[in-house]
């Protein structure tokens, strides 16, 4: 899925729709969800009650009514944080939607198909898709090869290749085959597709807390109820201050003033912007083409120390490449590179395709016209286990080059009488130690060389691999190829360790064994014998070309089915984290500081007496200008807060590869200091206002 408006943090049509959705909001069973809010909202609606009541009695207090209202913006404010992140959602599930069409499905019915709405399919019914077809619904290739456009999935315009027996098998409902045919196992029940569930997923439908979230939500639930106790102790103890020092007990704390200090002192900022961090979490995902299946996969992305890797496609390319030319005695490396490239001409594979670009490359030797060669070419076969092409000279006789295994070009050498070089064996089975893989060239009974082929190691991932390293965080890389092999490209790829020779039990049960030694690991995979390790895993991630099987065993879909992009999730569950920590560390230091300017507000007559000096004067440090507007410029900086943290709470704390103690230190700096200091500035120049 192509996500628009990545920078935009906001939308005129979606500041529209959070706007109404704040008043909605305001519904009790849905308030309640948020207890710190509730309380605040409950505040809100006292205060407005006892302003009615006082005007209807004559006694009308614009004071008690300027803190209803800003009391009320509070709860708004709270609201449109979560309602900002809930519509940036469904502005994405609105491009997902604009792809589901009413496509007519062609169902397989014996051996003769009928035509059928695409909301028909059940589990298991076969369809057959041509090109030009848009696949029906989810499913799996049972027979052909096709290329599809997934460019309403992925936003990719580069069509793909999903083919039967392997694992690029999945097909997503909505796509579009542009060629060939290809015959299609139906795997999901109407209504429950792969982009249904995504649209549930983006919308907010399905989400649900995570585990931190509500840990958290409990904790500030229980310190609203331990201040809310707090102060309803406090009139007892102002009313004996009151008669010690002669004062009438009448100017005792009010309602208003008491529920004013209740709302700031509990942590009004982290609870108003809770739901909006976990909501725009999976947002951040969504932009690197990541679907979660919950937030709590996200959360403990973060967490992740251990990540299991597959080589290749992952740490390599996934194909071998020619890299060099390694002549036989007797021979120059250009006739070498050139009887490898007329060999390859006409191989397709990505080992062939690259000796051709390596030949062009370094001898500027360049493609020819096939038909003037009058070559027959040989395709490489399983029991052949070579390659190659017979030239036809003028004279009548014929030029063999073949190009495959050792133990092939033996056989063929022995074939024509040839004899097979021991430097040759020596150079291919050293070639085999480094964990190369060594074609050996020849034309007719003679062996040209050796074309080295290498398994490329990507570009950037040592970096990458070194950026986890600074996070704490181990990288394990698995495959099938023997110890020297896999020790060769983990050496070059930068990896913590290797598991060679590894079978899907392997997999398993290191990750196991990872776990029961206090772990969080991660991994990924796009095959049916990957999915018991990705059910296993902490985070299990799933290529969206791979098989359902290794999809609906993952916790996360890759839709751009980049194996690389696991450093990219962790770095959000990272960032996931921090904010969460980053905000609430800065809500309770916000709290710490608003004590000095409420506090010695809240007992008007003690603050101030009829001189204009009580005995609580001197607790007065921020010199506000008085009892009044003192109460009124915490209340307003407490909801102004709100708003101004909704950016950073989408957006999410810069993310940088340190150790934790670094990353803790320098966010109790910004945002614990930060926190303390914010409201001192904040109140002041707020009371200046109210004051001018």
């Amino acid at each position: 899925m192509k996500v628009k408006d990545k920078s935009s943090l906001f939308n005129r049509k979606i500041v529209i729709e959070a706007t109404k959705e704040s008043f909605i909001k305001l519904n009790p069973v849905v308030l309640v969800k948020n207890p710190v809010i509730f309380i605040v909202g409950l505040g809100a609606v006292l205060t407005m009650v006892i302003v009615i009541a006082g005007s209807m009695k004559g006694n009308f207090s614009g004071f008690n009514l300027q803190i209803s209202i800003w009391l009320w913006f509070t709860v708004l404010f709270a609201n449109f944080s979560e309602a900002i992140a809930e519509g940036r959602g469904k502005a994405q599930a609105e491009s997902l939607k604009k792809n589901r069409t009413q496509t007519k499905a062609r169902k397989l019915n014996g051996s003769s198909e009928i035509s059928i709405f695409a909301t028909e399919l059940k589990k298991g019914d076969l369809v057959i898709c041509e090109a030009g077809d848009v696949i029906p619904s989810d499913g799996e290739v049972v027979e052909g090869v096709a290329s599809v456009d997934e460019s309403a999935i992925t936003g990719e315009s580069a069509p793909v290749i999903r083919e039967s027996g392997g694992d690029r098998s999945a097909v997503t409902g909505g796509t579009k085959v542009i060629s060939d045919r290809i015959v299609i196992k139906i795997t999901s029940e109407p209504g429950n597709t792969f982009i249904d569930r995504m649209i549930a997923l983006v919308e907010g439908a399905k989400r649900q807390k995570t585990p931190n979230e509500i840990a958290l939500s409990i904790l500030l639930s229980g310190l609203s109820v331990i201040f809310l106790l707090a102060v309803v102790t406090l009139p007892a103890f102002f009313g004996y201050a009151l008669k010690a020092s002669g004062l009438s007990p009448s100017q005792n704390l009010t309602l208003p003033v008491l529920i004013a200090l209740l709302v700031c002192l509990i942590p009004t900022t982290i609870g108003g912007l809770l739901s909006a961090i976990g909501i725009s979490g999976m947002d951040r995902l969504l932009q690197r083409n990541v679907i979660a299946t919950s937030g709590r996969a996200i959360e403990a992305a973060g967490d992740v120390d251990v990540l299991l890797l597959d080589k290749t496609g992952t740490i390599t390319l996934g194909n071998r490449m020619a890299t060099d030319f390694i002549p036989a005695d007797g021979v120059s490396v250009e006739e070498l590179a050139d009887a490898a490239q007329l060999s390859s001409l006409s191989d397709e594979t990505p080992e062939g395709r690259s000796i051709v670009v390596l030949a062009k490359e370094k001898f500027n030797i360049r493609g020819r016209d096939i038909t003037n060669l009058h070559a027959v070419f040989i395709p490489f076969t399983a029991q052949s286990r070579m390659s190659g092409v017979d030239l036809k000279a003028k004279n009548g006789t014929v030029q063999k080059i073949r190009k495959g295994s050792s133990e092939a070009i033996r056989s063929f050498i022995h074939d024509n009488n040839g004899f097979f070089p021991q430097k040759i064996k020596d150079i291919v089975e050293e070639l085999a130690r480094q964990g190369a893989t060594p074609l050996v060239v020849a034309e007719n009974e003679k062996v040209l060389g050796i074309v080295h082929l290498k398994d490329i190691v990507k570009g950037g991932i040592k970096q990458r691999f070194a950026e986890l390293r600074k996070m704490g965080i181990k990288t394990v890389m698995i495959t099938g190829d023997n110890s020297l092999t896999a020790a060769a490209i983990a050496a070059e790829a930068g990896v913590d360790d290797f598991m060679a020779e590894a079978k899907p039990e392997d997999k398993l049960r290191r990750i196991r064994e990872e776990q029961a030694n206090g772990h969080l690991v991660g991994m990924i995979g796009d095959g049916t014998n990957d999915a018991p390790a990705l059910a296993q895993a902490d985070i299990g991630i799933a290529m969206n070309s791979g098989t359902q099987a290794a999809r609906e065993a993952g916790n996360m879909v890759d839709l751009d089915s980049n194996p690389t992009k696991l450093i990219e999730v962790v770095e959000v569950g990272k960032q996931l984290l921090m904010t969460r920590g980053a905000l609430t560390t800065f809500s309770i230091a916000n709290d710490v500081a608003k004590y000095f300017a409420i506090i010695p507000a809240i007992a008007v007559s003690l603050y101030a007496g009829s001189s204009g000096v009580g005995p609580l004067a001197l607790l007065n440090v921020m010199k506000l200008g008085s009892p009044e507007s003192a109460i009124l410029s915490a209340i307003i900086f407490n909801a102004l807060i709100i708003v101004l943290l909704i950016p950073l709470a989408l957006k999410g704390v810069r993310y940088r590869p340190v150790p934790a103690n670094v990353a803790l230190t320098r966010n109790l700096l910004v945002y614990g200091l930060g926190g303390i200091m914010a409201p001192f500035v904040g109140i002041k120049l707020i009371d200046m206002l109210i004051n001018f």
